[in-house]
């Protein structure tokens, strides 16, 4: 056994000397660790990590150096990292109403009875406005005194015009007037339906349409055709109407809603994807009839005139979800118990940091579910307490879900924009204010460097990107050790898991005493368990765990390399402009470089103040699966002497490694190859046997405020949660003891907030070391005394 040594760890921001057991021996950080030009962490005797620094991941500069250092603690409570998604449309997503959401049934019942002779929407139902309600209910107390019902009024005309050209607005009339159903066409190609003079002024002749439907399904044996034994025939429905193309994203949405309003969801409206590729004017809006479901009306029982079964609403529920101190993984396992459906039923547009209170959207195929459904069994109603129990407390387990609704699509990974932050900084420890007007005037005008934060990294003491680099080698063993080994500090169900496993042997024990949010180590055992005990198969093991898991390892490699190179070409030719070697897209290449995992390399760095500093581009592999054009690698250009003036230092990229890029010119390409070779990986070749496992490399731009205070357990910011729930807000008191900082931005896909922070507070981010601050920090001694005792400076 290798010697067993005890060291003190101390430091200035140490709570206090502590004894460590620690053995020398190989590091778990790759190789190319040496290349950073810092010391080795220490590790304990199970090879893990002590204390990970950001050092050790490649983050090593600053943009101002010349601003003072602002001290403060980050992430203190969670209601200090608030983060809130940013839809596709630039929407910041809240929590709007905790309530239960209102039946779909009721509104369907609505206009069945305002439109009792046009079929129930298969889809979502939408809200009907006051106006076309009352309209609906004016032409249905006329059909009641004998008048004729007037199947399309003079107002939907009206209201249609500003979208749609007199002839196309004919053409939607006579679909509309159609009904659901398309026209009869005979094996002769000339209409089957005859038509009468009712015909000929709007009307059609029913009677004659349902005797040649069953004539019809009589001969094909009386089973209803396509409909299916007893149903009716159903024919593909080609009609549709397409608008011109429309520019304002406005104006089409005001075209959507109104087709809404006007037709109750029996028509659909969306964008003409195969028009979205080549028209420069705009878009085209699609106009059909919606879909029918469970054969368009065909089987036992299916007729016409009644509301579509629960099983015809659209496949999925889009939720707001909010979590504290939860990992997404960690909160969508969760929910998929509570909902008693599989987590591969569940998808996000991206994951959200742990410690923290974050806000995002969430999809779930729903099977057999409604809305109502889900909300209950997510609040625990009636089994764990009641529906007005569920909307005065507090939501379990630190997961809360609001805002259900149906939808026709799952969303994937890149579906959003980017992230709101509202961070507060505690015990802020500064010479002056003008040094914090210094720290965000730079953030403002210079911005800061676009590095991969600690999260990416993870929390634990063995690393992801370790991780990675053993499945980029193959390594499928090591890759398996590393996650099983054991973690100090971790919980004692966790630690006394991997010990029945480790030391005993014990299967069984181990399943039984591992939490279910340590999702990666249970599939690893629940794969031994079906293999009766059988370690050999490593690679197996490794892919009963979710792909998106596994991947975070591969990219937090990528991402360790990507801060090691920038740092080297920050620290080696400065930071303020482009040199010669450097990359930059060419013109034009933004705009084509859709990216991989489906994020979207456009998302801008935006401060609140309205400022925007710089694109960001996320990692990618491989192009969205829904893109109509395909994916292809973006074009960069190597700057040279007489071309270097042209661009700024915002321009610059930087590779990720992978298939398809371009390392920088001269000796900083040469830097990259070196690490990537320390490591024992081929620069030229990241193609794998295991698609999984193959990088594709993208390009990664390298760069990219409110005060209150408390008591240290006092929250500075609110959650939506707490807001609904009517909680006071947050204060700050003028006379307090202690100063904080609050800073509101957002941020693009990719980008970290910590990393912001890191810039204004020239501190070190990771958890280990603001742990220590926290313990240090002076307004822990005043920590839960009354609020009027200590109350903090603005």
């Amino acid at each position: 056994m290798a010697p067993r040594r005890h060291l003190c760890l101390k430091g200035s921001n140490a709570p206090a000397a502590t004894s460590v057991a620690v053995v020398e021996k190989e590091t778990i950080l790759p190789p190319s660790h040496s290349l950073l030009g810092s010391a080795p962490p220490l590790q304990d005797e199970n090879g893990a990590i002590i204390r990970l620094m950001e050092s050790d991941v490649g983050i090593s500069e600053y943009i101002a150096k010349d601003v003072q250092k602002i001290g403060g603690i980050i992430k203190q409570r969670f209601t200090d990292f608030l983060v809130n998604e940013v839809d596709q449309d630039y929407n910041v997503v809240h929590i709007k109403s905790l309530g239960m959401p209102e039946p779909p049934a009721k509104k369907a019942k609505d206009i069945e009875k305002t439109e009792a002779n046009m079929d129930a929407p298969p889809g979502e139902i939408p809200e009907i406005s006051e106006k076309v309600e009352a309209d609906l209910l004016r032409h249905t107390e006329q059909a009641s005194s004998g008048v004729p019902k007037v199947p399309w009024p003079e107002s939907f005309t009206a209201r249609l015009a500003p979208f749609l050209s007199a002839e196309k607005i004919e053409e939607l009339k006579k679909m509309f007037l159609e009904g659901p159903n398309p026209p009869f066409v005979s094996d002769a190609g000339w209409a089957g339906r005859l038509v009468t003079k009712a015909d000929e002024s709007g009307a059609s002749d029913s009677a004659t349409v349902k005797e040649a439907s069953s004539k019809r399904g009589r001969d094909r044996g009386g089973r209803g055709g396509r409909g299916g034994r007893g149903g009716k025939p159903v024919r593909e429905d080609h009609r549709k109407i397409l608008s011109e193309p429309i520019a304002s994203k406005q104006t089409r949405t005001n075209f959507h809603q109104t087709i809404r309003e006007l037709f109750g969801g029996k028509l659909d409206s969306e964008t003409d994807m195969n028009e979205l590729a080549t028209s420069s004017d705009g878009s085209r809006i699609v106009v059909r009839w919606a879909r029918r479901g469970n054969g368009g009306g065909g089987g036992r029982g299916g007729s016409r005139g009644e509301r579509a079964p629960r099983g015809t609403y659209p496949p999925y529920i889009h939720f707001t979800l909010q979590k504290t101190n939860r990992d997404t993984h960690d909160a969508l396992q969760n929910l998929s118990r509570t909902l008693h459906v599989s987590v591969k039923d569940l998808s996000t547009a991206g994951t959200k940091d742990k410690r923290g209170v974050t806000v995002q959207r969430v999809a779930l195929r729903r099977r057999e579910k409604t809305v109502e459904d889900a909300w209950k069994l997510a609040n625990g109603v009636p089994t764990k307490r009641s529906a007005d129990d569920a909307i005065r407390e507090r939501g379990e387990r630190g997961v809360r879900i609001a805002d259900l609704t149906y939808r026709k699509a799952a969303l994937e990974l890149g579906m959003l924009k980017g992230n709101a932050f509202v961070i507060t900084l505690r015990n802020v420890q500064v010479d002056s204010i003008e040094t914090i007007d210094q720290a965000m005037n730079s953030i403002k005008e210079r911005g800061f460097i676009n590095y991969y934060g600690m999260q990416r990294f993870g929390t634990a003491a063995i690393p992801t990107h370790s991780i990675g680099l053993a499945l980029l080698k193959s390594d499928w063993h090591l890759a398996v050790s590393l996650i099983l080994r054991p973690r100090p500090g971790e919980h004692p169900d966790v630690l006394a898991a991997r010990r029945a496993w480790l030391d005993d042997g014990d299967l069984d024990k181990a399943l039984e005493l591992l939490p279910r949010r340590v999702v990666a180590e249970r599939c690893i055992l629940e794969s031994y368990k079906k293999q009766r005990g059988d370690t050999r198969n490593a690679l197996g093991t490794l892919s009963t765990i979710p792909r998106n898991l596994r991947l975070m390892y591969v990219h937090a490699y990528q991402s360790y390399v990507w801060n090691a190179i920038v740092s080297e070409r920050i620290k080696t030719w400065g930071a303020d402009k482009p040199v010669p070697g450097d990359l930059v897209l060419e013109s034009g290449t933004v705009e084509q470089a859709e990216v991989a995992d489906g994020m979207d390399v456009r998302g801008h760095l935006r401060l609140f103040l309205g400022l925007i500093i710089s694109p960001t581009l996320e990692e990618s592999s491989s192009g969205h699966k829904n893109n109509k054009k395909p994916w292809q690698a973006p074009r960069v250009k190597t700057l040279t002497e007489e071309d270097v003036d042209k661009y700024s230092i915002f321009d610059v990229v930087m590779p990720l490694p992978g298939n398809d890029v371009a390392f920088p010119g001269g000796d900083l390409g040469e830097k990259y190859r070196e690490y990537l070779i320390r490591d024992g990986l081929d620069p030229d070749n990241f193609q794998r046997p295991q698609k999984d496992y193959t990088l594709g490399g993208s390009y990664r731009n390298i760069y990219i405020c409110q005060r209150n205070c408390h008591d240290p357990d006092v929250p500075l910011a609110q959650s939506d949660e707490d807001r609904l729930l009517g909680y006071d807000s947050p204060a700050p008191a003028l006379d307090g003891r202690f100063l904080a900082l609050q800073i509101r931005l957002i941020l693009g896909t990719a980008a970290y907030a910590t990393m912001a922070l890191r810039e204004v507070t020239k501190t070190d981010t990771s958890s280990q070391f603001q742990s220590n601050l926290t313990q240090v920090s002076e307004d822990q001694h005043f920590k839960g005394m009354d609020r009027g005792d200590h109350q903090c400076a603005d």
